[in-house]
């Protein structure tokens, strides 16, 4: 026993030897020394791999090696990657697991079996996928309707990932193509929201993240309510405008830019957002007439005319009220022909 040990470890060296000219760097042995086979096995990211390799008898040497060098060499562990360990399930089983496996784990690695007969090689390509992840996308912005955008999406991942784009909105859908960049010439307000950029492969589930685009634009009229109102009595004119950023309400008189409306002498404005409400606590002749609501913000400004009428019930009996009610009939009619 001793001298068939002694015979072993004299035959060590050889068997490095022949292990090193596997190597890429190493000299080729020759095709008649040896069987070769190759594999591939597919590992995700952050998962353990088992390359498995078997032996004919106990009696045969066997080692790993990659591109690096060898790994391990019979029951030696040569690597010192603490990753790296021997898997043995039987007394023919020379397997070897890497957990934690990372993109540079990714290269060939080769089983070496010498028996007395030949020597075998089993070379397995380890293949390592990475889940989709989005590294850098485009911040929230803010445009003017009419400007050019791109949003930017950059993501990551093996296989190489599918990115596409989506406007977040009752009637999503997704972009045409799948790029990087997504390309919005001449934007309009219809345009502003959330676009949400999705990036996937195979490997795990799609990684999404979401970029806000506001649109700047002039204010409009929407709504604009006329009243009638008795003496007496509350009254209350209502003006709402679109626009971005939210717009600054002023009222005015008898279309006199000079007689701007304050809250007093029983007037109170009130602005909420993107609503002002003119109120008129008590009703007197005075208020009857035209207002004008203005809405301006710094894209633009607009206009619309409201008017306060004579409401049932209130006594015209006296020549003011009767000129009043004139009044205001003539400046409907104008209106109307102006319309037209």
């Amino acid at each position: 026993m001793v001298g068939r040990s002694q015979a072993d470890r004299n035959q060590l060296p050889l068997f490095l030897l022949r292990l090193l000219c596997l190597l890429p760097t190493g000299l080729p042995v020759r095709s008649g020394d040896f069987n070769r086979s190759t594999d591939n096995i597919t590992v995700r990211q952050g998962d353990t791999a088992i390359l498995r390799c078997f032996v004919e008898d106990r009696s045969s040497k066997v080692a790993w090696l990659n591109r690096s060098g060898i790994i391990f060499a019979g029951d030696d562990k040569w690597s010192l990657d603490p990753r790296v360990e021997l898997e043995k399930r039987s007394l023919l089983e020379y397997s070897l697991r890497i957990q934690k496996v990372d993109v540079f784990d990714e290269v060939p690695y080769t089983c070496s079996v010498q028996t007395k007969q030949h020597t075998k090689t089993t070379q397995v390509y380890l293949i390592v996928q990475v889940p989709p992840k989005i590294s850098n996308i485009s911040e929230d912005i803010t445009v003017n309707e009419g400007s050019n955008v791109t949003l930017m999406c950059i993501a990551y991942g093996r296989p190489e990932p599918m990115i596409t784009w989506r406007h977040l909105t009752p009637t999503a859908r997704d972009f045409e193509g799948e790029e990087e960049f997504l390309e919005i010439q001449g934007i309009t307000r219809e345009q502003s929201g959330r676009y949400e950029c999705k990036a996937a492969n195979e490997v795990a589930s799609a990684d999404v993240k979401q970029v806000r685009v506001t649109v700047n634009y002039p204010p409009i009229i929407t709504v604009s309510n006329s009243n009638e109102a008795t003496t007496g009595k509350q009254a209350i004119l209502r003006c709402e405008a679109s626009a971005v950023p939210t717009p600054d309400f002023e009222w005015y008189k008898d279309d006199a830019r000079s007689r701007r409306i304050n809250s007093a002498q029983g007037l109170e404005i009130r602005n909420t957002g993107s609503r002002s409400i003119l109120m008129v606590a008590n009703v007197t002749e005075e208020h009857y007439g035209n207002y004008t609501c203005v809405a301006a913000n710094k894209l633009g400004i607009t206009n619309t005319s409201l008017y306060l009428y004579i409401g049932p019930g209130t006594p015209i009996d006296n020549a003011t009220s009767l000129a009043a009610s004139l009044w205001l009939m003539a400046n409907l009619l104008f209106c109307l022909f102006c319309t037209c």
